[in-house]
């Protein structure tokens, strides 16, 4: 975010002496993106960033995909990945469950009740939304409370880690991208302000608002942090360990454009017109060959001949990923899709409302309805969580029969 703030103290020139009250200096630490050419921010740390004492190897979780070939549009539901209690045991870091990948962007679900560990993702940016639950967001720029319809957007290699709080799960749609997540370009001035016509605004960007500072006595122990990392993995995706000498908690001040911060999806500001609006009046961020994408409560068509629910459409160049997360999704009424359902719609799939849904959805003026969309510009592949949670017969749900039923009967 081309959006200057500063936590903390720092000294008035940068580059320059910052020392503490006995005299010792603090070490500057640039994190910057995109080698000196775009946003970045100075972070003043009591111990040396850089030092390690070990480094060894982190198993990463099962994440190897598979092409959608035959291709067909498919329903998972997310919920079936955590049943019962599991979520009690599981960490928002260690537990997530790769649902659908490609080269540019991971789809990973997570019910947790566990505090995670320390991590970073060296390989890009996370957007993370809260689908329910509250948490604490930890990180070496300070700390974010968040809840119930959240993006926590998250800038490659910070260091954090997610603490639930409450007695219910803390359930987390996290998209991992291999590059930055920033707003929609063109919400945006050329030096980074959103513009009058963006459907949110600084105002609502809530970042961290004091250091976090592990006390220095508790802070000289080693401590570990789970880096995710280019590698010879699945889809090139490593995982290292590396224990540092002292927490990485210890920054008495930042200044900069790049940071993590918070938007609620409530405070996005949805545009509406007399007939049906398409996708792109719905994103809200966007990454190296995707969109991120959101369908909030509003009203809908008014155009005395207008019929509200989506026109048949076919996904050209990019396969769409809707993950249903609150309200009545009007649209997919009679599929099965429900809180917690994913729809994959793949380029080359004709998709479009359920049977019926078209002429229920005449003389509607409000749709009730949450949803978080991601479209992607290179085909995605269903990984393990997907294979492990796809209802099986979603594809056939617009004729009403499938291959079990015998073709051409």
């Amino acid at each position: 975010m081309a959006y200057y703030r500063t936590v903390g103290t720092v000294p008035p020139k940068r580059h320059t002496q910052h020392r503490n009250e006995a005299g010792g200096l603090y070490y500057e630490e640039l994190m910057g993106e995109e080698g000196f050419f775009s946003d970045s921010s100075l972070l003043y740390h009591r111990a040396i960033p850089s030092a390690l004492v070990d480094s060894r190897l982190w198993e990463l979780p099962e994440a190897k995909a598979e092409a959608n070939h035959p291709l067909k549009p498919y329903h998972f539901k997310l919920h079936d990945l955590f049943p019962g209690e599991q979520w009690r045991q599981t960490d928002a870091v260690r537990g997530r469950r790769v649902v659908l990948a490609n080269a540019d962007v991971r789809i990973a679900y997570v019910a947790c009740g566990q505090e995670s560990p320390l991590y970073r993702n060296a390989i890009g940016d996370e957007c993370v939304y809260v689908e329910s639950g509250a948490a604490v967001v930890e990180t070496v720029f300070g700390s974010l409370t968040v809840g119930q319809g959240d993006y926590v957007v998250i800038p490659r290699a910070t260091t954090h880690r997610w603490l639930p709080g409450g007695d219910q799960p803390l359930r987390l749609y996290a998209i991992e991208a291999n590059s930055h997540i920033t707003p929609a370009r063109r919400y945006l001035s050329k030096y980074g302000q959103l513009l009058e016509h963006a459907p949110y605004c600084e105002r609502d960007l809530r970042g961290p608002a004091e250091p976090l500072l592990v006390p220095e006595e508790a802070a000289a122990a080693d401590t570990d942090v789970y880096v995710k990392h280019r590698g010879n993995g699945p889809g090139g995706i490593a995982g290292t360990v590396f224990t540092m000498p002292s927490h990485p908690f210890d920054v008495v001040g930042w200044d900069g454009c790049l940071y993590p911060y918070a938007f609620n999806i409530a405070d996005f500001e949805p545009i509406t017109g007399r007939i049906h609006q398409p996708p792109p009046a719905h994103q809200v961020f966007e990454g190296n060959n995707f969109v991120i994408c959101n369908f909030v409560p509003r009203k809908v068509d008014y155009h005395p001949l207008s019929i509200p629910v989506p026109y048949y459409h076919s996904n050209v160049d990019s396969d769409e990923v809707m993950f249903y997360c609150g309200g009545d999704y009007e649209a997919r009424k009679g599929s099965g899709i429900g809180q917690g359902s994913v729809s994959l719609h793949p380029g080359g799939h004709t998709h479009g409302p359920q049977p019926g849904a078209y002429e229920r959805s005449i003389g509607a003026e409000f749709f009730d309805e949450l949803a978080v969309m991601v479209d992607t510009f290179r085909p995605l592949e269903v990984a393990e969580g997907g294979r492990a949670s796809d209802d099986g017969v979603y594809a056939w749900s617009w004729s009403g029969r499938g291959p079990q039923d015998g073709v051409g009967k």
